[in-house]
């Protein structure tokens, strides 16, 4: 909005004056992504983010930004401190300048390069669950359907509540935890 009124002719102290914030804030929201992936923005318009969390995305690569917006959705997190957590963990070839060290205060290199191979084992993680979460949600709406059908039936009922009682009260617990229903 605000690059879009300065595109338009509103000078940035007018623009200034009328959000009651300094003309340098201005200028710099109007920049804030600039350098940034579309696909990142994508992801994260629509969520409180600290301004920070942008100067860290220019950082990574396009790719990596993607990643870390969508890890940063996943998580619900959108904190300059949890971005500069995953740019710690981040490879070397991730980074927009590879061929500067990367320096975060308080780690050594042997810390930065064990978050490294931790992010990169979660990440694998959390890529194979995301592949088959569609999948076991299906197979759990199945099930429960099935186990929701089993219990209309008086006969079913009649048998395990009198033979095996803690099978047919799982049963239930199971229908109940994956109606839709809010009762």
């Amino acid at each position: 909005m605000i690059s879009r009124a300065i595109d338009r002719g509103v000078p940035p102290a007018m623009i200034a004056k009328a959000l009651g914030i300094d003309e340098k804030v201005v200028l710099h929201r109007r920049n804030l992504l600039d350098g940034i992936a579309p696909s990142a923005v994508e992801l994260l318009k629509d969520r409180p983010i600290n301004p920070h969390v942008f100067n860290i995305l220019r950082k990574m690569k396009p790719l990596k930004q993607t990643e870390t917006a969508e890890l940063m959705v996943a998580m619900n997190n959108f904190t300059a401190t949890y971005a500069k957590a995953i740019l710690a963990a981040s490879k070397q070839t991730d980074l927009a300048k590879p061929d500067r060290p990367k320096s975060v205060s308080g780690l050594t290199s042997e810390q930065m390069a064990r978050m490294e191979r931790e992010m990169e084992s979660l990440t694998k993680d959390y890529q194979a669950l995301e592949a088959t979460f569609g999948d076991d949600v299906l197979q759990l709406v199945l099930a429960s359907r099935y186990l929701g059908r089993l219990i209309q039936n008086t006969n079913i009922v009649g048998y395990l509540e009198a033979r095996y009682p803690e099978i047919i009260a799982e049963f239930r617990t199971i229908v109940s935890a994956t109606s839709l229903d809010p009762n």
